[in-house]
């Protein structure tokens, strides 16, 4: 049994967070969308902004998750590719160099069409796909290529070798219709990880191209285009850090990598499918079940930053109903005596952006400790006039291991 006086959850609309969008009467889709459980969470709590980073910083989903767990990214982060590789059971040995990669549609001068391939899924042939990649590409100058898919269209490449450096550019272009970028050595001692990279891409277009997989799809998984390198972090373990055993609830191999990293426990859930038919009410029950055996539960619902990336405030909205519906049952279920919940976002995807933004996101504080005031609505605007003002995501974990009980006095 735990010695905290109470327990912690983090529940988050990942890419929740939006700007005022036209055809919403110039409400956000969070401010649009009916809300009846957040509203009671954020009538009943502390409400107020967060800056995932910093203001103005447009977060990755990585480093805003180790900002709300505690751990600043400026010292901490050593780049995307592990986390992903992690996340999918890939070892990441030191010297190696690991890069989250995306499978994606480009045509024969290699423009690229779309940068998802359509959001293709492992029903689809994903597997097929990567096993093809690794025939075709398994050694390269020595350097073993490794490759697995994740969710959608997501995957991970580990390169083990002799010579490796990390320190090279993305070949993904991040926008549709540009062209594949080279990647480039930001080092000279990074020279052969940059020619490695170059020639496994080539190899990935060739083996498919014209790969059955493909052959009735509006948008072939023709090319993987690798971005986000890194090298393994050292990172203390979660309970170590913060006097808190942790459980950690999400739908992507990027952030359960971060779990295992911190030695959380990772909980994957059936029916959670990072996509927009992921099972919300599944999310919820796990959360609840976590929450029994756990002082502290992160849970993420991964489908909010898929219409904010896919600049539909529809689908957009459609996924934060989501959100509420998983919000709701924790309201029914869990003992707020003696749970402190915290609800918000991990980053902006504004649907006018379709990409991660600066913008900071609504934020509540709700249960046992904590001091509710005059906000009625769950929503940028309705949220930033309460007590909570604005925090960045560093100060979320201090403010529930205070609320637990698990934060150590500074000071004599």
């Amino acid at each position: 049994m735990s010695e905290l006086s109470a327990k912690a959850i983090v529940l988050l609309g990942d890419g929740a967070g939006d700007r005022p969008v036209p055809q919403l009467q110039g409400q956000t889709p969070l401010e649009a969308q009916a809300t009846p459980a957040l509203d009671e969470i954020a009538k009943g709590g502390e409400c107020g902004l967060m800056d995932p980073i910093a203001p103005g910083i447009p977060a990755g989903s990585d480093t805003a998750h180790l900002s709300l767990l505690g751990y600043d990214p400026y010292t901490y982060y050593t780049g995307r590719g592990p986390f992903e590789a992690r996340g999918i059971g890939m070892r990441v040995q030191a010297g190696d160099v690991a890069f989250r990669c995306n499978f994606a549609t480009v045509d024969d001068d290699w423009t690229v069409l779309n940068r998802r391939a359509g959001r293709i899924k492992e029903k689809e042939g994903t597997p097929e796909l990567a096993a093809a990649v690794n025939t075709a590409a398994g050694v390269i100058e020595g350097v073993q290529c490794a490759f697995k898919e994740s969710v959608e269209h997501r995957g991970a490449l580990v390169l083990h070798g002799e010579g490796l450096d990390p320190r090279v550019t993305d070949a993904d272009p991040h926008t549709e219709n540009s062209k594949v970028l080279e990647v480039r050595a930001e080092d000279p001692a990074a020279a052969k990880t940059a020619r490695v990279v170059n020639h496994w891409i080539r190899r990935t277009y060739e083996a498919l191209k014209d790969h059955p997989v493909n052959a009735d799809r509006k948008w072939p998984a023709n090319i993987v285009l690798p971005r986000g390198v890194g090298v393994a972090p050292h990172l203390k373990p979660f309970q170590a850090e913060h006097a808190m055993s942790g459980a950690m609830i999400v739908e992507v191999a990027l952030i359960q990598g971060l779990g295992e990293y911190l030695e959380m426990d990772v909980i994957r859930v059936p029916g959670a499918t990072g996509g927009y038919d992921t099972d919300e009410m599944a999310i919820a029950q796990a959360v609840v079940e976590a929450h029994a055996s756990h002082d502290f539960v992160l849970c993420n619902i991964k489908c909010p930053d898929l219409g904010g990336h896919d600049g539909s405030w529809e689908k957009k909205q459609a996924a934060i109903a989501k959100l509420d519906r998983a919000a709701g049952y924790l309201l029914d279920h869990i003992d707020f005596d003696h749970t402190v919940m915290v609800v918000t976002a991990d980053h902006s995807t504004p649907v006018a952006v379709k990409d991660h933004s600066g913008d900071p996101v609504a934020i509540v504080a709700y249960g046992v400790g904590t001091r509710p005031d005059d906000v009625s609505r769950y929503g940028e605007r309705p949220c930033a006039r309460g007590g909570l003002c604005r925090i960045r995501g560093v100060d979320v974990i201090r403010i529930l291991s205070n609320l637990t009980g698990a934060q150590k006095k500074f000071g004599s």
